[in-house]
């Protein structure tokens, strides 16, 4: 059995049909071929498949896609305008803020939803905020520096 789910997924509405149980992270990547969110763990503990949903950063392995019927969703790949990034993934490149890259698209979407109207975040306060997404490559450091960074370019 399947059923139809419509969403608006970076600005434009979309439809498929799905099993039931089909995860919001496996209709983005399977089905709208937007792989930039990424399947990690399969436990929820890593934050690689983060998105925004209505605004929210949401980790799509918890999450089905009929749940997300009539959402609005933002995925990485929604992010820049045009060939302009978003100010938090320039903040990421500017400040070495990845190595592999496989956290990167959730832990940019997950910033992105922690420092909204907190342009004045601490370093303690982003590492408290982005304790649900693993990077196996870093020690933080940048990633931290990146998002302060972040904050302050989404402020202006």
């Amino acid at each position: 059995m399947t059923v139809t789910v419509s969403m608006t997924v970076n600005g434009e509405v979309v439809s498929g049909e799905v099993e039931p149980r089909t995860l919001l992270v496996q209709f983005l990547r399977d089905q709208l071929r937007l792989t930039g969110t990424h399947i990690g763990c399969d436990t929820s503990q890593c934050g690689a498949c983060v998105v925004h949903v209505d605004g929210v950063s949401v980790k799509s392995c918890t999450m089905l896609a009929v749940q997300a019927e009539n959402a609005a969703i933002t995925t990485i790949e929604g992010l820049a305008d045009g060939e302009r990034l978003h100010p938090m993934q320039e903040a990421f490149r500017e400040n070495h803020g990845l190595q592999c890259g496989y956290c990167t698209p959730g832990m940019v979407m997950s910033a992105i939803d922690l420092v909204r109207d907190r342009p004045d975040i601490t370093e303690d306060e982003i590492r408290k905020g982005i304790d649900g997404n693993l990077c196996r490559c870093t020690g933080y450091h940048n990633i931290v520096k990146s998002i302060k960074a972040g904050a302050q370019a989404m402020k202006g």
